[in-house]
């Protein structure tokens, strides 16, 4: 049998192709699912949006009507209400405008604020009472609160004030 110069490039030239053709199907992967981003804590509130603009601190019960930890951390919050502390319960869906003016996606949260309205610390999920009686006698007054003592949980990612 012999070969003639053209069909032994058209052979070659199957093969070529074949390799490449099947290196390019190895080398395609599935796209990667789509990540959603959250939106983390905000920073900034504008006072004028929340009871008690007039006092020096304000804790802030991001919550939704459907969330079964909300209640719990709700009720925590509530009894840090005093002469200088506001506290507001902002419920989805009932306060719909809040949660998205300052796009929170995840609740519960707890922001105790300033009366800047600077976010001095913020709670993502369930927290324990000491923990939000520590955060606001610390936002208070810097340095009052021992390690150990409710001060040393995490800060999703930011330093205490």
């Amino acid at each position: 049998m012999t070969y003639t110069l053209a069909s032994i490039i058209a052979i070659a030239l199957v093969l070529v192709i074949g390799i490449v053709g099947s290196f390019q199907m190895r080398r395609r992967q599935p796209a990667p699912p789509s990540v959603v981003q959250l939106a983390g804590p905000p920073t900034q509130l504008d006072r004028a949006d929340f009871v008690g603009g007039e006092m020096d601190w304000l804790v802030v019960v991001f919550a939704s009507a459907t969330c079964a930890a909300c209640a719990d951390v709700v009720s925590k919050a509530m009894v840090l209400e005093s002469e200088a502390v506001a506290v507001q319960v902002v419920e989805f869906p009932r306060d719909r405008a809040l949660h998205e003016r300052y796009r929170i996606e995840q609740v519960p949260m707890v922001l105790i604020v300033d009366s800047s309205g600077v976010v001095r610390e913020n709670f993502l999920g369930a927290v324990s009472a000491t923990h939000l009686w520590a955060a606001v006698a610390e936002a208070r007054a810097p340095g009052s609160v021992p390690k150990g003592c409710g001060s040393d949980h995490e800060h999703n990612g930011q330093e205490p004030s």
